[in-house]
């Protein structure tokens, strides 16, 4: 009996150190200059959309048939109006266009968490008026990343929102769908956007 209790005590102390090694090390405050830790600081991103604010004229190219290996884009010439909700911490950009393909209307709404620190994205257009599944992320060195998963045509699909190029006066938007986990991406939705001055 002593023999199976030591044999227990045995796998169970090294169970325990095995677990110990596999997790993973949290990195540690530097000290301050008294020697206690500092607060580990973290990125404050509610003016990150700034940007964005006000009123641009943009040029949107739409992939026709996404997904399918199509190479068929329309082309649109329309305007962005983008305004500031609560004091910044929100915005609602609204889109119109029109090209060969028709009349395009949509609306976003972006809404920062703050305990998160990311934005959410919230699509909806004038023929469904319906938001569609938001999109979650952050900029980082200038680039916004989003991301969200939906359905699409029956199949689940990974949908990637990339904001670039962003200066006081201009910005590249671009939406990406991947059929494949992410391996890939084929983006379906681009569009270019200029200030307009008053």
């Amino acid at each position: 009996m002593k023999l199976v209790r030591s044999i227990g005590t045995f796998v169970l102390l090294c169970t325990m150190g095995f677990l110990m090694c596999a997790l993973p090390a949290f990195p540690q405050a530097a000290p301050t200059a008294n020697g206690a830790p500092q607060a580990a600081t973290q990125r404050d991103g509610q003016h990150d959309f700034d940007f964005n604010l006000g009123t641009w004229k943009t040029h949107i190219r739409r992939l026709v048939d996404p997904l399918t290996g199509s190479t068929t884009w329309v082309d649109l010439n329309g305007t962005v109006v983008v305004k500031k909700v609560w004091d910044g911490r929100a915005q609602l950009e609204e889109i119109e266009a029109d090209g060969p393909a028709g009349h395009f209307e949509g609306l976003s709404l972006f809404l920062y968490n703050p305990e998160a620190r990311q934005w959410n994205m919230n699509f909806s257009t004038s023929s469904d008026g319906t938001f569609s599944q938001p999109s979650v992320g952050e900029f980082k060195n200038g680039r916004g990343e989003f991301y969200d998963q939906e359905t699409f045509k029956g199949r689940t699909i990974l949908v990637r929102i990339v904001w670039s190029d962003i200066t006081p006066d201009s910005h590249r938007f671009e939406q990406s769908f991947s059929d494949n986990g992410g391996k890939t991406w084929e983006p379906n939705f681009v569009a270019t956007l200029t200030r307009e001055k008053p």
